[in-house]
């Protein structure tokens, strides 16, 4: 019998094992999921780590009202053939409270509108860790964070402030009010996701494949046509065959050019990539600093 591990087997363990870990040390976890491919393989994870029983925390949605259509259809599906439990919270309700307000512009954005409507979640069930599926690879900002992210009482992440994790021991001591952001993904690549999506034969939604959308060419990202988005003075909406290599609100999540049809087909193109997988994100070039800046305020 062989008992090495491959790269994949060995991330999937650690994912595991941190899943139980805060299982074993909160007692009220919950699953940031938005569709995306890490959020997916996250809920993949969970199912192993707790089988054969259900995955024993909800998973919540932060409904921005900008989302794909193919991605709450997939999120639909997949909750009902898991058998979760999903909560959803929408940005809009959080606006019609006023307690966020809407951006202007011709691609007004709702990805840091988020925050607050996430936070008001995280405080309204009383969750005391949230997993996120970020990678280390994802951005700069991301590459900081612990497996155990501490957030304090009003959510907010202290980037030099933070507790080792030496021989992978896990600190989750916190005071009444504060909560976690847990990452078990942390080690993994995207080249480690696709492959592990293949290897698990895991679907996934079909804006990751090759298709034919209208976009239109904003400052070198080709953003889907959708009713939230205003053309400007020389723009116009064309057709061009693409794919996402992210997901994320249509108002600032840009298309690639690509051809990929098959699980196996974006591991080749990924590998030959010459631009960053979040490189197509309009919300990362807002400034040198914007996801660092959304994630002290309590982002995702």
């Amino acid at each position: 019998m062989n008992y090495n591990l491959t790269h994949l087997k060995q991330l999937e363990s650690e994912a595991i094992f941190i899943m139980r870990e805060v299982a074993a040390q909160f007692e009220k976890p919950v699953l940031l999921f938005s569709g995306g491919k890490d959020s997916i393989v996250m809920v993949k994870l969970a199912q192993k780590a707790f089988w054969p029983g259900k995955i024993p925390f909800p998973l919540l949605h932060i409904d921005t009202g900008h989302n794909f259509p193919e991605t709450l259809d997939y999120r639909d599906n997949l909750v009902k053939e898991v058998g979760a439990k999903l909560i959803v919270r929408y940005v809009q309700d959080s606006i019609d409270q006023g307690r966020a307000v809407e951006e202007k512009g011709p691609n007004p954005s709702r990805n840091s509108l988020q925050t607050i409507t996430l936070l008001d979640a995280l405080e309204e069930f009383k969750f005391d860790a949230a997993f996120g599926g970020a990678r280390r690879d994802e951005e700069k900002a991301r590459a900081k964070e612990r497996f155990f992210s501490h957030r304090d009482e009003f959510g907010q992440w202290d980037p030099k402030n933070q507790r080792p994790e030496l021989w992978n021991l896990f600190n989750g001591r916190k005071h009444v009010g504060e909560h976690f952001r847990v990452f078990p993904l942390s080690n993994w690549t995207e080249m480690d996701v696709w492959q592990y999506i293949a290897l698990e034969n895991i679907p996934i939604p079909s804006i990751y494949f090759t298709h034919q959308r209208e976009v239109v060419n904003r400052n070198g990202s080709l953003l889907a046509k959708c009713e939230h988005i205003t053309l400007m003075k020389n723009e116009f909406y064309e057709t061009r065959t693409v794919r996402f290599r992210t997901v994320g609100d249509m108002t600032c999540t840009g298309a690639v050019e690509s051809s990929a049809s098959t699980i196996e087909e974006i591991i080749n193109e990924v590998a030959s990539a010459r631009q960053t997988e979040r490189g197509t994100r309009a919300d990362d070039k807002r400034s040198e600093a914007a996801m660092e800046d959304r994630k002290k305020q309590g982002y995702f």
